[in-house]
């Protein structure tokens, strides 16, 4: 088996917060904001709502050899609708990439290896047109640039990313989401 060490070096220095954010208006735009002003270089932002319509929850990807994981925390926490957040980096977690590509169709040969090989990464044909193909593949960050890299190939056209996605393994919640939560008068969890 081949280990690409340069790529394990970087995957080590990524970390993944989660932030649960209040779910109103401006907040993204006061996140992002924050992350102007600081300076911060986030790699990946995902943000949507949770089971509670009132909270949404934001997976930060953060590259630690050019910003602090720990101040981009600290400074998230200053945010007035900024709930809770927790840098889940080094605990067991289950994450997930989407990425829809565009692929160059040059005759139906070519159309019959793409969906063998969109088949081969557990992916899926979502569009076909009569000189492209789009693909959607969901798993892991290396999966994504694996079948990217297979595709290259044949002339990827386009391609959109999700970025990361992450959540606990198990039972384990995340601090804010449990049903005992201590919430201090500035509203923020211990």
């Amino acid at each position: 088996m081949l280990v690409d060490h340069a790529a394990a070096r970087q995957n080590q220095q990524k970390h993944t917060l989660v932030a649960l954010v209040e779910n109103k208006p401006g907040v993204l735009n006061r996140v992002a904001s924050l992350f102007r002003r600081r300076n911060f270089n986030i790699d990946s932002l995902a943000v949507g709502t949770t089971d509670d319509p009132q909270i949404s929850r934001m997976t930060i990807v953060v590259d630690a050899s050019k910003t602090n994981a720990a101040l981009v925390e600290r400074n998230l926490y200053k945010l007035v609708n900024v709930i809770d957040v927790q840098d889940i980096t080094n605990v067991p977690t289950v994450v997930r990439e989407m990425a829809l590509i565009k692929v160059r169709v040059a005759n139906t040969q070519k159309r019959s290896e793409i969906k063998q090989i969109a088949d081969m990464f557990q992916s899926k044909v979502v569009d076909v047109d009569k000189d492209s193909l789009m693909i959607e593949v969901t798993g892991e960050e290396d999966k994504v640039n694996s079948i990217l890299e297979v595709l290259d190939d044949y002339g990827v056209m386009e391609v959109v990313r999700t970025g990361r996605i992450a959540m606990v393994r198990g039972a384990a919640r995340s601090t804010q989401e449990r049903e005992n939560v201590i919430v201090s008068s500035n509203g923020h969890a211990h």
